[in-house]
Formats: structure tokens, sequence, C-alpha cells
């Protein structure tokens, strides 16, 4: 259970970088994982920028220990946590406290510590966050096409049914896949269609969104017929520019990478924690600057 954040107590903040990231803690790629995220240069700069004397520090769990790190965190003082996977629903279990989305879910990606666990779910309100701030976009009786039925899906299909999106079309390649997404919209208005990969390319949407891996490694995705008037969101930061997102442009469409709700599920998180507004461009800034160094 990764990327936590320390008290402002220099004796924790001491105790997370020297003893807790030690890559031969997790035999199971979790150090790899955490090595790759954005969240520490993000959450740091931001502590930093409003002068907290926080420290934010990845702590590699193994998978299956994710209930004996939360009882860690609580005895070491901690304020609080990240999640990542594959420990958001193990994480949910033993949360004092869900709130909806999170139970809905039933993922937990930002742990609040007080004198009760409460579980929290950004990442719906960051992509309504996103779509809404940064993007000009509002779900309310529009249509969305889904690429994907794993745990970002989830929660963006949340965040469109809860912003009262008339249809949204996930595509799956395995029906079977779907059951916790069609679980989490549960009792909502929005209608849920699931369809193959090949029937997506004749599926219109005013707004599409791939929440797969494909197009990391130069995969193409099965577009709707695209315009001027389509908003395509694509969640993978890395690389720059996915093909999906390419062949978008080309057809005119409105086309986002996914930094904006990485931006927006990280700044909910850090309000969360600190009760302050977070400083959205700070964080921003921290996110390219690592991902330049990186590339």
């Amino acid at each position: 259970m990764p990327s936590t954040f320390g008290t402002s107590s220099s004796a924790w903040d001491d105790l997370g970088a020297r003893g807790l990231e030690d890559p031969r803690r997790d035999a199971h790629g979790g150090h790899h994982r955490l090595a790759h995220s954005l969240s520490p240069a993000i959450h740091n700069a931001a502590f930093a920028a409003l002068d907290l004397d926080w420290a934010y520090v990845p702590l590699p769990v193994a998978p299956g220990a994710a209930s004996g790190a939360v009882a860690g965190l609580r005895t070491l003082g901690f304020a609080g946590a990240n999640v990542t996977m594959p420990h958001k629903s193990d994480v949910a279990d033993v949360m004092d406290t869900l709130t909806d989305d999170a139970r809905r879910l039933h993922a937990v990606n930002t742990v609040l510590i007080g004198e009760d666990t409460t579980g929290h779910n950004t990442d719906t309100p960051g992509f309504d966050r996103f779509l809404r701030r940064d993007a000009g976009f509002d779900p309310a009786a529009r249509s969305a096409l889904v690429f994907g039925a794993g745990g970002a899906a989830r929660a963006c299909a949340l965040a469109l049914a809860r912003a009262a999106a008339s249809r949204i079309t996930v595509v799956a390649r395995d029906p079977a896949s779907t059951t916790d997404l069609v679980l989490a919209l549960d009792g909502l208005s929005s209608e849920l269609v699931i369809t193959p990969f090949e029937d997506a390319a004749a599926t219109p949407a005013d707004l599409v969104v791939n929440a797969t891996p494909l197009g990391a490694d130069g995969e193409e995705l099965p577009l709707p017929p695209i315009d001027e008037s389509t908003l395509v969101v694509d969640l993978l930061y890395h690389p720059a520019v996915t093909p999906m997102q390419a062949t978008a442009r080309e057809r005119g469409a409105a086309v986002f990478g996914g930094l904006g709700l990485l931006l927006h599920q990280a700044a909910l998180s850090f309000e969360l924690w600190t009760g302050q507004p977070a400083p959205l461009e700070v964080m921003s800034a921290a996110a390219v600057a690592s991902i330049a160094e990186r590339s």
C-alpha cells in the first residue's frame, strides 16, 4: 500500500525515508510500480508550496499484507495514505468507514487516519472535476464510450453515472469482467450498455475514454465516429501522445491525456489530508517535470 505521506513529525518522516523504501521488502513487483509513481513528487511539491512540514514517502507492501500495513500506519502516527493496486480492495475491507464511492467501487485509493480510518476513492470525483474544469464537458444527458472494465473504468463510469450521463457504453473483451462495474452503477439512472471490442467502432458517443493500457506500446483502439464535437480522453500519460490521441486529433476532436485525472484525484486526496485547497498549478508543474526527467 504505497505512496504514503507521513505526519509533520520528523521522527516518522525519517523512519519512512530510511526504513520503508527498500525494494527487498516486496518481491511481487510493487516496488517497480512505486519507482514509477509521480505521486511523491506531486505531493511533496504541494506540501512545500504551502510550507507544511509533511512528507510523502513510498512504502512497498507485499500483496495480502494490506491489513497489517494499515495497522502499522496508525501505530506510527501517519495522517493518511494513498493506495495503489493490488491493495485497493483489501484496504476497503479493513476501513472503519467507507465513502459511498469507495463502497460502490469496493476500492480505496485514499485513507484518512484519525480516531477511525476512513476509506475514500478520489478517482470518481477527480474524473468529474477534470471533465468540468479542464475539458469544459458536462456529462449530463450526454453519451459516453469507455474502453475497459477495470478499476479506472469503473471509477470513470461511476462519475459519469453520478453526473446523469444518458448512456454509458462499456467496451470489454470479456463481458464477465464487467460484473463489478455493473454493481457499482446499481440504482443510478444512466443506461448501461456492454459491448465487445469488435462493435465499438459502430457506437457513436459524445465522450470516448480509454481506461485500458492499450496504446502504451503503440496499440490501436477501434474508435467510433469522431469529429470536432467529440471529447476524447486517454487515461495514459506515457507516451505523451498515444495512437488513439493522434487519430482523434486528426479527426478534429478535443483530446486530453491522463495527467488531468491524476492531478485532480491527487488534489482531492491532498485536501482531505490537510484541509487546505490544493496548489494545483504547483502539483501540475511537479508532475510535468518528473515525466520529462523520465523520458
